[in-house]
């Protein structure tokens, strides 16, 4: 009797082991990098500002004039103006330039 259960758990694993290595590498080769690519695209589309250089997802170039919660306006050359969705945007071409603080020494 007591050989039939530790059969029958041992058949359980075997059965169940494929499922689990089956999940393992899904995980590991699909849904951790999707996760890993939309945390990054977010913290991208957070870090926008007024002066970047950003491509949308249809191709168009140009730089943010405006930027609210969720739109984007682009300035596209000096009399075009286009208002996009903020999730529109897909990568940042070059950042705007940081305003250099100068300080004084003294001596």
């Amino acid at each position: 009797m007591l050989w039939l259960s530790s059969q029958s758990s041992s058949s359980l694993w075997v059965t169940l082991m494929p499922f689990v290595l089956m999940f393992a590498i899904f995980y590991f080769l699909l849904i951790r990098p999707q996760q890993k690519k939309s945390r990054e695209r977010s913290s991208m589309l957070n870090a926008l500002k007024k002066g970047d250089k950003v491509t949308t997802i249809g191709g168009m170039h140009g730089t943010i004039e405006q930027i609210s919660d969720d739109t984007v306006v682009l300035k596209v050359n000096d009399v075009t103006k286009l208002t996009f969705d903020r999730s529109a945007i897909n990568a940042v071409t070059s950042r705007a330039a940081e305003p250099k603080s100068e300080t004084k020494s003294e001596g």
